[in-house]
């Protein structure tokens, strides 16, 4: 019985220490970047980075994600920019699409993996922004979406923190020729919050939500594709 439980301890230890040592879910779309299709020469494939936004969406707007619209989702809940980052090459490079939609930034503002500025999150998307031109992928950095509070961290007073941030992303965009897809100006109430019609917690939109941002990304992808054509 001894044995039993010894074994027992040091097969949880085991899984723990591997769940522990993927910090940025690298094995979390391993199978099913395995397998997609190849990418052909006519195709428009756009892949989504983000949170639980972005996961989110394919959760509760499975149709905007269908095949034949070639929109790829990796998103992951509870993500912040340096772990996206850190799979970037493989959720994103690899995947070999003419666009990448990057919605990121919140989840450093709450904390979830340390503390983190402005200035962290703003390097972690430039970074991406490089790595995605240097593989002749256009880029799309949306805006963050608004929030008057965390839900899970109260008293953080996000608010001012994301119409800063979203300065920056808009003028780096700028400067870098980059799409900005703004979803913040036709989201935010007057305490730059997400309002209840959108979001069931403040943070994550709902099906209305959703609604909203669709017309506003795929405006930004069209552009985008756009720029892919004129480059090549």
């Amino acid at each position: 019985m001894k044995k039993l439980m010894l074994t027992m301890l040091c097969i949880t230890c085991s899984l723990l220490f591997s769940e522990a040592q993927d910090w940025a879910n690298l094995n979390y779309f391993r199978e099913a970047n395995e397998k997609l299709a190849p990418v052909r020469a006519c195709d428009d494939r756009v892949v989504f980075m983000g949170n639980s936004i972005t996961q989110g969406w394919i959760n509760q707007v499975p149709e905007f994600f269908a095949e034949e619209k070639q929109y790829i989702n990796r998103g992951i809940s509870g993500q912040t920019t340096p772990q996206m980052l850190l799979r970037f090459r493989q959720d994103v490079i690899d995947l070999w699409p003419k666009v990448v939609v990057i919605l990121a930034g919140v989840n450093d503002i709450a904390g979830n993996t340390g503390p983190s500025s402005l200035e962290m999150i703003e390097d972690n998307l430039h970074s991406m922004t490089e790595l995605a031109h240097a593989h002749g992928i256009q880029v799309v950095l949306c805006s963050v979406l608004p929030a008057y509070n965390f839900p899970w961290r109260k008293g953080l007073e996000p608010a001012p923190k994301i119409v800063e941030l979203n300065k920056r992303i808009k003028e780096y965009a700028s400067k870098k020729g980059v799409v900005y897809c703004d979803f913040f100006s036709a989201m935010a109430d007057d305490r730059n919050g997400l309002p209840e019609e959108l979001s069931g917690d403040g943070v994550h939109p709902n099906k209305e939500g959703y609604a909203v941002m669709q017309p506003i990304v795929e405006n930004a992808i069209a552009r985008a594709l756009l720029m892919w054509k004129e480059f090549k």
